[in-house]
């Protein structure tokens, strides 16, 4: 474990997790709600509905003046793009949130055809309270993810990038991932001086997710 930060990871559901959780203060949610193709038995319209109710979930555990963050990189089904910018927006208003910034991070050089993913990735900033001055604007376009431990990780750079907007612009110090899968984000909070606390329903992962370190 990075000794530069604090870690823990549960085994275990982390939408319950976060319903039976209360955040203090200083914690940030930072997360990527998994894709239907993850959860099979909710079906496409099923999975829509719920994608949508733990985005409110995740935007109202947080504390008004806390935020939530949301990594998601759009899919297609059936022929048609899922928006989930669109999606993760929806329920961040259903809980009373605004949004303060909504980032693209590339995920191949601009110019490129890619085909079942985008050529990019939305990265996308709630709050019920916090509001930015135009002086704390950062850059809308990231040119990289950076390392990715798996093909469903976060990219390194992108979560450095929201880290370095919590330490700069918040009182968070805390990343909470409930979905964390091998640790990412929590491992680039750890990396920056900031505790980390994941939830992930695989006990491989969850294993895995608390040893992982990046340079």
């Amino acid at each position: 474990m990075n000794p530069t930060g604090a870690r823990v990871v549960h085994q275990g559901d982390g939408v319950a997790w976060l319903r039976d959780t209360t955040l203090p203060p200083d914690h940030a949610v930072v997360t990527s709600l998994p894709d239907h193709s993850e959860v099979p038995l909710m079906g496409f319209e099923g999975w829509r509905r719920w994608f949508v109710d733990v985005a409110e979930l995740a935007c109202r555990q947080v504390a008004d003046d806390a935020v939530a963050v949301f990594y998601q990189t759009d899919v297609k089904h059936d022929g048609r793009w899922i928006d989930k910018a669109y999606l993760v927006s929806r329920g961040a208003e259903a809980a009373g949130s605004a949004t303060l910034w909504h980032k693209v991070v590339c995920r191949v050089p601009p110019g490129s055809i890619s085909f079942g993913r985008p050529a990019y990735t939305h990265i996308l900033c709630f709050s019920r309270s916090l509001r930015l001055a135009p002086g704390q604007s950062s850059p809308d376009v990231l040119p990289r993810l950076g390392e990715m431990p798996w093909s469903r990780a976060m990219g390194a750079d992108a979560c450095d990038a929201v880290c370095s907007f919590l330490l700069a612009h918040t009182a968070c110090r805390t990343v909470v991932d409930p979905f964390c899968g091998l640790g990412t984000v929590l491992a680039v909070a750890n990396r920056r001086g900031m505790d980390g606390v994941g939830v992930e329903l695989s006990r491989r992962r969850a294993s895995q997710a608390r040893k992982l370190v990046l340079p």
